[in-house]
């Protein structure tokens, strides 16, 4: 007499294939998105936008303004993935530009000395904001609010307020157009080096202890720490890391300045929250990617440049970009209740 077929068992073992499907349907949606948000918009100024627009050296433009919010959103997406968030990007970059003009000027130092005294401000911003996160238990939007106008004082201060002049150097060449001779590298070195250390970001986040708790706070604070996660260690070492990279940033536009200049980057924390939720990460922490939020700091470059092209007013742009970030915060919103 045969055995009944384990029906049963069959049904169990298929059920999980449908959820995992879809979850990872949403991730791709989640990565490709972007991309194919940008092909749309660049298509988009190709049509309607002058000849110009789609030239190989407009495009080494757009790569080189996307270069100082790029390096800048590499730290901002650790940090959004680990549920934080940083308001005094702007007042970094600027006391970086600062720093290394300095330095350059006053102190006689090399301008790798130079470069990395203005990353080294960086990284301090950066702990600073940790270390008063951490350990007074102060939400992060007050802390780095407050830290805005700290580090933004104290550029000030330390260029008494007026910009500071520095001798010629190679670091003027990060960001500058490519000579003809040079036109093999495609675009200038500054944009290789976000580049290659955005590769660097996307291994951590994916292959590394770290990369793994970072994700776990963002997505759940309270179970990560049940799970033997350092939270508070983590939360240290994302502000520390996105302050380098800030620092980084400031490295780039000295080198698009050639000044040290506090009152430069006003504002330019919101291009970088921008590029990152533009690029799928969450302002609930937990998701991000460094491929989208590179995209989506494109995004709004290349929207910048088809305006500027096409002959439009400044609003404009203001008012596509808003358009566009609200429209991306809306659909994390829906994800999230969707998932919920």
């Amino acid at each position: 007499m045969t055995e009944p077929k384990p029906l049963h068992r069959e049904k169990t073992a298929a059920q999980p294939a449908a959820p995992r499907f879809w979850t990872n349907a949403a991730r791709w949606a989640n990565v490709l998105g972007p991309v194919l948000g940008l092909a749309a918009i660049y298509i988009l100024f190709s049509v309607i936008g002058p000849p110009s627009f789609s030239s190989s050296g407009n495009l080494e433009t757009i790569a080189r303004q996307t270069a100082i919010v790029g390096a800048a959103a590499l730290g901002m997406t650790v940090i959004m993935i680990a549920g934080g968030i940083d308001l005094s990007v702007g007042s970094v970059v600027a006391l970086a530009t600062v720093a290394i003009a300095w330095l350059l000027q006053n102190s006689g130092a090399s301008p790798a000395v130079a470069a990395l005294g203005g990353i080294a401000a960086g990284l301090l911003c950066g702990l600073l904001s940790g270390i008063f996160i951490t350990r007074l238990k102060v939400v992060p939007f007050i802390v780095t609010l407050g830290m805005m106008l700290i580090v933004r004082g104290v550029a000030k201060a330390l260029a008494h307020e007026q910009k500071i002049d520095a001798p010629r150097t190679w670091l003027g060449e990060l960001l500058a157009t490519l000579p003809p001779e040079r036109a093999a590298m495609l675009v200038p070195p500054g944009v290789w080096l976000v580049v290659i250390l955005a590769l660097l970001v996307a291994g951590m986040l994916r292959y590394t202890r770290l990369g793994r708790h970072i994700f776990a706070v963002g997505s759940n604070e309270q179970t990560a720490r049940l799970c033997g996660v350092p939270v508070s260690r983590v939360k240290l070492a994302v502000y520390t890391i996105g302050g380098g990279f800030f620092g980084l940033a400031g490295l780039m536009m000295f080198s698009r300045l050639t000044v040290g200049d506090p009152t430069a980057a006003v504002g330019l924390e919101l291009d970088v929250i921008a590029a990152v939720v533009i690029g799928g990460g969450s302002l609930s922490g937990g998701e991000g990617s460094v491929l989208g939020s590179l995209v989506g700091a494109l995004i709004m470059s290349v929207i910048r440049s088809g305006c500027s092209q096409m002959g439009l007013d400044n609003w404009v742009q203001e008012v596509v970009t808003g358009a566009i970030i609200v429209v991306a915060v809306a659909l994390d919103g829906l994800r999230h209740r969707k998932a919920g």
